[in-house]
C-alpha cells in the first residue's frame, strides 16, 4: 500500500486546506449590471402606468368618436337638456357639467378651511403627542367606504339641513356637497400639514426675532413658503370631488337639472355614468355611448386642473418657495 506523502497533500489541498475541486466560485453580479437591471425593472414599472393610461385614454377617444358620429358638438355643447335615454333625446352635456362643478364647489368650500386651519393646528400649535394621535385619526376619515358617506348625507345631513332650510328636496346638492366636503379634508390637511412642516425652522426664527407674532408668521411667512404644496393639495383634492361618484348618485339626486341652486336634486358626470352602466341600456348602442363623451369629459376636466396645478406649482418654485 502506498503512503501519501506531505509533499502530495501539499499540492492537493487548497490554501484553506481544501480541496481545489470545492473551492467556493465567486458568483457576484457585476455592480454596473446590477444597476441596469435595476433601471430596466423600475423602468417597466413606470411603463405599466403609462401603457393603463395610455390605454384608458385610447378607449375614451375610440367610443366617444363612435358617438360624435351621430351626435354633433352643436347638440352636445348647444343644448340645455340631457335626456339621452328619453323617446326624445338631447344630448346637451351642460346639465351633467353644471352638477359635477356646483358639488365640486361647495365640497371644496368646506374642506379647504377645514384641512388648512386643520393642518397650521397640527404643524405649529399641536404638542408632538397630540400630532402623533390626531394626525393619524385625521387620516383614518379617508379610509372610509365613499357609500357610507353617502348614506350619511342621505340619513343624516339631508334631514339636517331640512330643519334649517324648510322645503328643500330630499335629494339636494347642498348635503352632498357637504359631506363631500368632508370626505376631501384629511386630503388636504394631511398634503398641507407635511408642506407647513417641511419649512425650514430659521424662516420662523427668522420672522420671531424680528418682531412678528407666532400667527402672523404663520400667515406672512410659513403659508407663503409652503403654497407650492398646498396648491398641490387643493388641486388634488378638487380632482378627488369632480371624480367622486357614490355620494353624489346616493345624495344628489339622479336629475340632471342645469342649475346652480345647491337646494335644488342635481346629476353629476359620474353619477350618470353608473346610472346608465347598471341599467338595462344595450351595449353599442347610442344610449351606451353617452357614457364614453361623458367620461372624456370627465377625464379633460381633471386634466384641466392637474394643469392648472402643475403650472401653479411651477410659478411657486420659480418664485423661491418651498
Amino acid at each position: 500500500m502506498t503512503a501519501t506523502t506531505p509533499d502530495t497533500l501539499s499540492t492537493s489541498a487548497g490554501p484553506d486546506g481544501d480541496s481545489p475541486l470545492h473551492a467556493p466560485v465567486d458568483l457576484k453580479i457585476p455592480r454596473s449590471l446590477k444597476e441596469r437591471l435595476i433601471e430596466r425593472l423600475f423602468g417597466a414599472f413606470a411603463m405599466v402606468s403609462i401603457l393603463t393610461a395610455a390605454g384608458i385614454v385610447i378607449v375614451l377617444f375610440g367610443e366617444s368618436i363612435l358617438f360624435f358620429q351621430q351626435v354633433s358638438f352643436g347638440q352636445f355643447f348647444g343644448d340645455t337638456q340631457w335626456t339621452p335615454l328619453f323617446a326624445e333625446p338631447h344630448f346637451g352635456i351642460w346639465p351633467l357639467l353644471s352638477g359635477t362643478l356646483l358639488t365640486t364647489l361647495i365640497a371644496i368650500s368646506v374642506a379647504l378651511p377645514l384641512g388648512l386651519f386643520a393642518a397650521i393646528y397640527l404643524s405649529e400649535f399641536a404638542s408632538p403627542r397630540v400630532r402623533k394621535i390626531a394626525k393619524p385619526a385625521l387620516e383614518l376619515l379617508a379610509g372610509i367606504p365613499t357609500v357610507v358617506y353617502g348614506y350619511f348625507a342621505l340619513s343624516f345631513v339631508t334631514p339636517a339641513i331640512q330643519s334649517f332650510i324648510p322645503g328643500i328636496s330630499g335629494a339636494n346638492a347642498l348635503a352632498a356637497g357637504l359631506v363631500m366636503g368632508l370626505m376631501i379634508t384629511p386630503i388636504i390637511a394631511s398634503l398641507s400639514e407635511d408642506a407647513i412642516y417641511a419649512v425650514p425652522r430659521s424662516l420662523r426664527e427668522g420672522a420671531s426675532a424680528l418682531g412678528g407674532t407666532k400667527v402672523r408668521t404663520i400667515f406672512r411667512v410659513v403659508l407663503p413658503a409652503a403654497a407650492s404644496g398646498i396648491t398641490a393639495s387643493v388641486i388634488l383634492g378638487l380632482s378627488r370631488a369632480i371624480g367622486e361618484t357614490m355620494i353624489v348618485a346616493i345624495a344628489a339626486g339622479m336629475e340632471p337639472n342645469l342649475t346652480l341652486d345647491p337646494r335644488e336634486p342635481v346629476q353629476t358626470m359620474t353619477a350618470f355614468i353608473v346610472q346608465v352602466s347598471l341599467g338595462d341600456t344595450p351595449a353599442g348602442s347610442l344610449g351606451f355611448q353617452t357614457i364614453f363623451a361623458v367620461g372624456l369629459m370627465l377625464f379633460l376636466t381633471t386634466l384641466v386642473f392637474n394643469v392648472i396645478s402643475f403650472r401653479l406649482r411651477s410659478r411657486l418654485n420659480r418664485g423661491g418657495h418651498a
